[in-house]
């Protein structure tokens, strides 16, 4: 009802035709709870309906063969599936065919080119995996187009509802009527439903537009308004899971995915649920909600705090940029150009000229800092800006992770000598560091990107990697950028020398994000929900009084009342939770979701012993603390949870790390959901050779992925090269390269990322 409405309306089941018309389905030899009541809601007028009437068909045939094996998938009409069986391999389950013999030989003629339509998509979708050039992609596209018409199939996002589609697909229907008007309103809308699917949403996002356009659907055609879409689309339930829940009992406050099963909707439901994040009508952007921006500020205030010690300012430069100074220089423009955001108009005019929203800042201040910088004592120069930027990505959109705009710190740094600007590049990188690791409890990898990944116009990027274990992505978590002289010289930024000599001044950029809060919670989470550093957790302690038997909840309430001032006057962030209209449990569970390091409960047996229960999130561990010293007992159990949560993700990054010195070994560990650390000739050639050749390599039965979902594939993707760390294992006499057989010059970090 959610997605499509009163299935007994023309609006309901015009939007489940629609639906149907651009999927396809394989089933199994049994019919899920929900297939049987969306056919007791469907009523008998679905002549207008071939797809709605065709998958009806298709369930009844599963339930009469409930003990016969696999059917053949159920395909819309006009849209064959791609890669399935050949009428031929599935003849021996199947009657004869009685079709004349001019209907057989075209039907004969059409296998051939379903398999080059289903070929060239396999194409298109490696190439865009593999980031090919859009010249490339768009050729592939063009061509793929070209074999759909040639073999009668509609491309994806057309209108399959056509009344010539109608009429070809339900011959015992009679004669077809001709298509109403669409109303604009609801077709604008079609469209922006189309949008999200296109560039791969998240699911919460579609259903929230699929609601939209449900409800314009339904004020056209007369029929029943559809109820609003929830926050988040309700959980895909494991299949054991779903024989277990009726239709309509799913949970919809906790979290129904398991971590290791389901990773991409389990992050969904952890970030919705526990209230970090909102989705927004914008894809790729998002409501940042208070438990989240409390932890942006903690990161914030750390860092501010440790780059101000460092000589640097805090400043704002604007939002806009002009296309002269954006495309200043030619190597950084082309590696942002595909996400650059266009102001166009104003009103209903034209901008004479466009202006660019900011996917960087460097075009925008580096103007400036020519006007600024004269002398050698006008150096160093060190500013930084909290903002936000702008980058319109089309890969999948991902709270926290990969967001069309995201919050960040960016600093510029401007030195007279190339030393000094390296300095700066490390000491920014070891505060990285010390955010993720003493802050987040992530640990991460320090080293320096290859040519290929470094900053497009930069001389050297050094970076910190993350990982994430659950799907063996590594994620590249910060970056400190030395600049050399390059953007000096296009910007002229000179100085004089002490002896009276011009000079360009040597650069850095550096830049953290509120990505690095999706990299904890992918590290750190459980089946529970969030697991939070004490650190950076809004919330360090919730006290829970229970209720007596034969005393009413304030006698627990009152004591937790004294726990709470002492706790808060010694800088703990406690809350007590005495609501009298929720159970222990239900409590117990809720804040167990929020990711709370610590609770503590006090009940009748406690009040007699004169002691809580103290029980941490990360590991459930409880213990029973005495009454007397209860404060600086949990501030220490504060700070064991901290080093322990660092030191547990610290063993499962060493243990993800996989020293490999042959190119056998490679994919194997890969699908292990391992990054490799390999003997490397460090040329960009071979660094993209053995991209497109762990492409090719992907086995298509591992590709764990749901591309509604906001999350990526487990076990997809080519690797890259992730960094070269700075720490070198020794590499003994004579190691060759993996891939070239040359001499290897370092070990380097490849593996699938973000």
């Amino acid at each position: 009802e959610a997605m499509f409405g009163d299935l007994k309306a023309a609006a309901g089941l015009k939007a489940l035709n629609d639906h149907l018309s651009r999927n396809s389905y394989v089933s199994g030899p049994t019919v899920s709870d929900r297939d049987l009541e969306t056919l007791k809601q469907i009523g008998k007028n679905t002549a207008e309906y071939p797809n709605v009437e065709r998958w009806m068909r298709h369930v009844a045939a599963v339930q009469k063969r409930n003990a016969g094996g696999n059917l053949p998938p159920f395909a819309p009409v006009g849209r064959p599936i791609a890669g399935a069986a050949p009428p031929a391999a599935a003849a021996k389950d199947k009657p004869a065919s009685k079709a004349p013999p001019a209907k057989a030989a075209a039907k004969a003629a059409a296998e051939p080119a379903d398999a080059a339509v289903a070929a060239q998509g396999e194409k298109v979708r490696a190439l865009k995996a593999a980031k090919a050039p859009k010249a490339e992609i768009d050729a592939a596209v063009a061509e793929l187009l070209a074999l759909k018409k040639q073999a009668g199939v509609e491309p994806a996002g057309k209108d399959k509802g056509k009344p010539e589609a109608k009429a070809k697909a339900g011959k015992d229907k009679g004669k077809q009527e001709p298509a109403a008007p669409v109303d604009p309103a609801v077709e604008a809308q079609g469209n922006k439903v189309r949008e999200l699917k296109a560039a791969k949403a998240p699911k919460a996002e579609i259903d929230a537009a699929v609601a939209v356009l449900l409800e314009l659907k339904a004020k056209v055609g007369g029929g029943k308004a559809a109820p609003k879409a929830k926050a988040k689309a309700e959980p895909k339930a494991k299949a054991k899971a779903k024989a277990k829940v009726k239709p309509g009992e799913e949970d919809t406050k906790g979290i129904t995915e398991r971590k290791d099963d389901n990773f991409s909707e389990w992050y969904t439901q952890v970030i919705t649920r526990a209230e970090l994040i909102e989705y927004y009508e914008i894809s790729g952007c998002y409501i940042l909600r208070p438990a989240a921006y409390f932890m942006w500020e903690v990161v914030q205030r750390f860092f501010d705090s440790e780059i101000k010690k460092l000589g640097v300012k805090n400043s704002y430069f604007p939002l806009f940029v002009t296309r002269r100074a954006l495309e200043t220089e030619q190597d950084h423009v082309e590696g942002f150009s595909p996400e650059v955001a266009w102001v166009t108009k104003y009103g209903d005019s034209d901008m004479a000229e466009p202006v660019a929203i900011r996917p960087t800042s460097e075009t925008i201040m580096y103007p400036a800092y020519a006007k600024w910088i004269r002398s050698h004592r006008d150096l160093p120069l060190k500013l930084n800006q909290w903002t936000s930027v702008v980058r319109w990505e089309f890969k999948q959109p991902t709270p926290f992770i990969r967001t069309r705009e995201f919050l960040w710190q960016e600093g510029h740094t401007a030195h007279a000598t190339d030393k000094e600007a390296e300095e700066m590049v490390y000491k920014i990188l070891d505060l990285y560091v010390a955010n993720y690791e003493e802050l987040l409890a992530v640990p991460v990898v320090k080293g320096i990107k290859s040519e290929k990944e470094k900053f497009a116009g930069g001389k050297m990027t050094t970076t910190v990697e993350g990982y994430i274990p659950t799907n063996g992505r590594a994620i590249q978590a910060a970056t400190s950028h030395h600049l050399g002289q390059n953007f000096s010289r296009m910007f002229g930024i000179e100085f004089e020398t002490a002896s009276k000599e011009k000079e360009h001044v040597h650069q850095t950029s550096w830049g953290f994000t509120t990505r690095s809060l999706g990299v904890m919670i992918m590290t750190h989470g459980d089946d529970k929900g969030l697991v939070l550093p004490p650190r950076v957790a809004q919330i360090q302690v919730v006290l829970i009084p229970l209720p007596f038997k034969d005393q009413p909840l304030e006698v627990a309430a009152k004591k937790c009342e004294e726990f709470y001032k002492e706790l808060k006057a010694a800088g703990v962030r406690v809350h007590l939770d005495d609501r009298n209209n929720y159970t222990p449990g239900w409590k117990y569970n809720h804040w167990e979701l929020k990711g709370v390091p610590l609770r503590v409960e006090l009940g009748p047996k406690d009040m007699d012993n004169q002691t809580v229960r103290v029980v941490r999130r990360d590991t459930g561990a409880k213990e029973d603390m005495p009454w007397a010293g209860l404060t600086e007992r949990i501030q220490s159990t504060l700070e064991t949870i901290q080093k322990d949560m660092f030191t547990k993700a610290k063993a499962n990054l060493d243990a993800g790390i996989e020293k490999i010195t042959e190119w056998k070994d490679v994919m194997p560990a890969l699908n292990r959901r391992k990054i490799v650390l390999l003997p490397w000739c460090e040329t960009m050639e071979s660094e993209e050779e053995m991209k497109a050749e762990t492409q090719k390599e992907v086995p298509a039965d591992v590709v764990e992925h749901d591309p509604e979902e906001g999350g990526a594939p487990a076990l997809s993707g080519a690797m890259k090269a992730l960094c070269i760390p700075l720490e070198q294992p020794p590499m003994p006499a004579g190691t060759k390269c993996i891939w070239t057989g040359q001499p290897a010059k370092r070990w380097c970090l490849f593996g699938r990322s973000y």
